[in-house]
Formats: structure tokens, C-alpha cells, sequence
């Protein structure tokens, strides 16, 4: 079944001849699994505009940069990789932006001004966090000279 019959699709001819390359290359590129046009009810190849696009990077990494087909894999599935992390991460930074948006209101009122309010955390005063350390330092240094 084709991948989506609204959408522009164009044969290998077509595109072979506008991207200025012989079929069995395309077709080479799919049997690599860099490609992947969907097929007619008659078994022909139909190639998308996103296909037509990831064939383009395909095309440049490999006439202009030098890159073997090998390499073209491990970079198209970092891209890949790449896209889903900042999709993660727009996801994760509008979740926290909407958690945020939801605590405006117990911020005092001099961190409304501030660019990215903070929510306050109980912490450890500075010279109570250096008196813990102490002690636990004499503590170790009690157990290392005493054998414990």
C-alpha cells in the first residue's frame, strides 16, 4: 500500500533524471535501507517529497563530501536519533513551562520580575552545610586514628 496516495509521488524515472543519477542507484539505495519509497497497486516505486529530501542528503554527503554508503547510514540514523531528542526535549520544556505556569502564583512578588521564576526549595544554610561537613570529617578522622 502506498504510503500516502494525497501526497505528491513521483516515479524512479522521474527522479533519476532529475537528480541526474542512473534507477539501479535508487534502487541500490533502497536495497541499503536508505530509502524507502512506497509502491503502486502495480508495484511501482513512488517517491515522496521527504524521500526526495532525505535523497538529497544522501546525494550531498556522498558527492560532495566523500562519504561511503556505510557512512551515510550511521549519519542518517544519527539525524534520526538527533530529531527525536529535540522533540523530547521541546516536550520536556513545555511541560516544565507548563508546570511553571501553574506556581506563578506562590512566587513572591520581586520573582515575577525575574526572566525564569524559581520555585524555592528548602536548602541547607551555607554555614550549617560547612558544620555538617566538618563533622563528618572529625567523625572519619575519629574512626581512621581509633580502628573503628
Amino acid at each position: 500500500m502506498a504510503k500516502g496516495k494525497s501526497r505528491a509521488a513521483y516515479m524512479i524515472s522521474a527522479v533519476a533524471e532529475r537528480y541526474e543519477i542512473h534507477p539501479q542507484t535508487l534502487r541500490l539505495y533502497e536495497r541499503e535501507g536508505l530509502l524507502a519509497p512506497s509502491r503502486s497497486d502495480g508495484n511501482t516505486r513512488l517517491y515522496t517529497d521527504e524521500d526526495l529530501e532525505r535523497l538529497e542528503v544522501i546525494l550531498k554527503l556522498t558527492r560532495e563530501l566523500g562519504v561511503n554508503l556505510a557512512g551515510v547510514e550511521i549519519i542518517l540514523n544519527m539525524r534520526e536519533k538527533m530529531e527525536a531528542m529535540q522533540r523530547q526535549m521541546e516536550s520536556f520544556v513545555a511541560n516544565l513551562n507548563h508546570e511553571f505556569s501553574q506556581h506563578v502564583g506562590h512566587f513572591k512578588a520581586e520573582d515575577k520580575n525575574s526572566l525564569i521564576p524559581v520555585i524555592q526549595i528548602n536548602t541547607v544554610s551555607p554555614t550549617a552545610a560547612r558544620a555538617e561537613t566538618r563533622r563528618t570529617a572529625e567523625g572519619r578522622e575519629g574512626r581512621r586514628r581509633f580502628g573503628r
